[in-house]
């Protein structure tokens, strides 16, 4: 599945639009990791919990952005994008989106 953030692919053409796609992850450090990341706040610099958390919602998103396309027979996804907002303090939201399409190559 190509994912692209463009609107077009060179040398492709779409052929088909099968409409919006996404995949919504909601993770929630845990009591240790919050603790620790506190902790980490009070000297300043970069929280790697919380870091390596988004990092792993935004793999597991675009998973399911891909899953959720495929379903739909699609075999690319334009215009992709990111979104997060925060849920009570303790838990962050991340959605893939963008559009699933049927591409083929121009000859």
């Amino acid at each position: 599945m190509l994912v692209v953030t463009t609107e077009n692919v060179p040398g492709h053409r779409v052929v088909w639009v099968y409409g919006q796609v996404f995949g919504v992850v909601v993770r929630s450090r845990g009591l240790g990791g919050n603790i620790m990341a506190g902790l980490r706040s009070l000297v300043g610099g970069e929280i790697h919990e919380y870091t390596a958390l988004l990092e792993e919602a935004r793999r597991h998103a675009v998973d399911r952005l891909v899953r959720n396309a495929t379903v739909m027979g699609a075999n690319a996804i334009v215009m992709m994008r990111f979104d997060s907002a925060e849920i009570g303090q303790v838990m962050s939201e991340i959605v893939a989106y963008g559009t699933a399409v049927t591409i083929e190559a121009v000859p």
